[in-house]
């Protein structure tokens, strides 16, 4: 069996220094300070290179100087004068008697006689008047209508109309100026009349109202 270390010669093993823990702690510092100072250092690949910066340098040249302007000519010497001859004097010549005064005749000559104004235009030569007439072509196709009795009883005459006219040629009144002494060809004549289109009068070249005189005629053959 053991025996236990007295107080005495633990407080001796106490005092005395540990190397071989100094030189662990020492060891342990060592290696954590080189990890930092692995990580600070800038990562570069091995066996890189810097590559050294192309510079490119501007020389800027200047034109030479403009060369020096030629020496101005030699003055030219200077010309003789030409020597002027004087031409003698001449007389003053005397001057022409004064023309007479022009004759001034009061009548003015065929030349000078202004020209007679133009003729004004002669005025138009005024339009005869006609009077109003019946449009055949109207007549003809509103003929007047035979009545039947006066047809079956052969009776024949001529009635004469007056026939007023507008400045359209509308028919404006119709009256009888001779009767055909038959009330039915009286009245067929007027109502055929009505219906009819007239050729308005003109006055002065311009259509005006008139009146027309027609004469209706009814016959069997």
């Amino acid at each position: 069996m053991t025996q236990p270390l007295t107080t005495t010669e633990r407080h001796d093993q106490d005092e005395g220094l540990n190397w071989a823990r100094i030189t662990g702690f020492t060891m342990v510092v060592a290696f954590h300070v080189a990890a930092v100072l692995l990580l600070m250092a800038p990562v570069t690949p091995p066996g890189a290179t810097e590559e050294a910066e192309e510079v490119t340098q501007v020389v800027i040249i200047e034109p030479p100087p403009p060369p020096p302007p030629p020496p101005p000519p030699p003055p030219e010497p200077p010309k003789p004068q030409e020597i002027k001859q004087l031409a003698p004097p001449q007389p003053t010549p005397i001057p022409p008697p004064p023309e007479d005064p022009p004759v001034i005749f009061d009548t003015p000559s065929p030349v000078d006689t202004p020209a007679p104004p133009p003729a004004p235009p002669a005025p138009p030569a005024p339009q005869p008047d006609i009077g109003a007439s019946v449009d055949i072509s109207s007549k003809n196709m509103n003929p007047p209508k035979y009545p039947p009795a006066a047809y079956r009883q052969g009776v024949e005459g001529t009635v004469v109309l007056i026939v007023d006219v507008d400045a359209n040629g509308n028919v404006t009144n119709v009256s009888i100026e001779k009767s055909s002494r038959n009330r039915d060809l009286d009245r067929a004549a007027m109502d055929a009349a009505r219906k009819w289109r007239f050729n308005p009068s003109r006055v002065n070249g311009k259509p005006a109202a008139g009146r027309v005189r027609v004469p209706v005629d009814f016959t069997l053959s």
